[in-house]
């Protein structure tokens, strides 16, 4: 069978023939490079020169708010509800049902426009028997005055908390008819674990918490919302004082038990009478000074890599053994 040649056969590559300018020069024996050609007399380049704006305009001094960006919140201001520092802003269903509940002095309530919400609803329902001053406002204005919170809907504006003293812890246990169980709270910071303790206190029939004045975290929407309103129904005490108000309880007949990890099993002590339980801070633990005040130290075994619970876990386990022990 005869083969017929392809017509891109690569004999056409390799023809002799030479093609284009290189193959010209080279068969010249022109070998010098090619060099820039230059667009005109070297006699007729001039140097650039930087050519002046003249005398800079006079400025004034820039405000924060001239370069500051458009905000979310923006044309929100807290004067046009009333709000100062000491005003108590309690978000969330619960948090401002509880309030509603326990009678507190709510100034306003601050209420999602056109909800639908059953919830919401029913809180409205009980504020309106209590000519409390009711407002539906837009949800960006929820989210201002709640500083990041959930708000579900609902923002009640109050006067200062209304701090309990030590006589009225006492007088809340003697209502009860029961001997008085106190939660101590040694420059505890985080205003979470604040709330979760107090709620933890409240569900297992403490009759009050004692916090003091400095350094130590105070009740905050955050703390507030964490309580799920335990802080309406549970007597804090602020004392200037810590050292001297555990002197106080010992003369009044109180044992001081504190949480320590040295301390021997929560579930071996003894946690009838009169008694004040301290939880340290989340890092530190418990002070020396105040350590040595208190009459015995428990702990919680663990049995995992990790060294210690979280300050409320731990509060709530060892409160849940109190109200073991003395309400059965």
């Amino acid at each position: 069978m005869k083969r017929v040649s392809n017509s891109r056969s690569n004999s056409s590559k390799t023809s002799d023939k030479p093609r284009g300018k290189r193959n010209d020069q080279a068969a010249n024996g022109d070998k010098r490079p090619r060099k820039f050609e230059e667009r005109g007399e070297k006699d007729d380049k001039k140097p650039r020169k930087f050519d002046s704006r003249g005398p800079k305009e006079e400025r004034g001094p820039r405000r924060f708010d001239d370069r500051r960006p458009a905000r979310k919140f923006d044309g929100h201001n807290r004067d046009d509800d009333g709000v100062t520092e000491e005003t108590f802003i309690v978000v969330g269903k619960n948090p401002v049902m509880e309030a509603l509940r326990s009678g507190q002095e709510i100034d306003k309530l601050l209420i999602l426009k056109d909800n639908t919400d059953h919830v919401l609803k029913k809180i409205t329902d009980a504020a309106k028997k209590q000519n409390i001053i009711i407002h539906s406002v837009e949800k960006a204005r929820l989210e201002y005055l709640a500083d990041g919170q959930v708000h579900q809907g609902i923002v009640a504006l109050m006067a200062p908390f209304p701090y309990s003293n030590l006589q009225d812890i006492l007088n809340h246990a003697k209502s009860k008819g029961r001997d008085p169980f106190i939660v101590i709270l040694d420059h505890l910071t985080d205003p979470h674990n604040l709330g979760a303790i107090i709620r933890s206190a409240n569900i297992c029939g403490a009759d009050g918490v004692i916090i003091p004045n400095r350094r130590s975290a105070s009740l905050t929407a955050v703390s507030v919302k964490a309580s799920s309103g335990a802080v309406s129904h549970t007597p804090i005490v602020k004392v200037t004082n810590l050292s001297q108000t555990i002197d106080d309880l010992k003369k009044k007949g109180f044992w001081i038990m504190s949480t320590d990890m040295k301390g021997n099993p929560y579930y071996k002590a003894d946690y009838k009478g009169s008694l004040a339980i301290v939880i340290g801070n989340e890092g530190s633990g418990i002070s020396e000074k105040i350590k040595k005040q208190c009459d015995f130290s428990v702990s919680i075994p663990v049995h995992g890599e990790i060294e210690s619970f979280n300050a409320s876990a731990a509060a709530a386990i060892i409160f849940a053994e109190a109200a073991k022990q003395r309400f059965q």
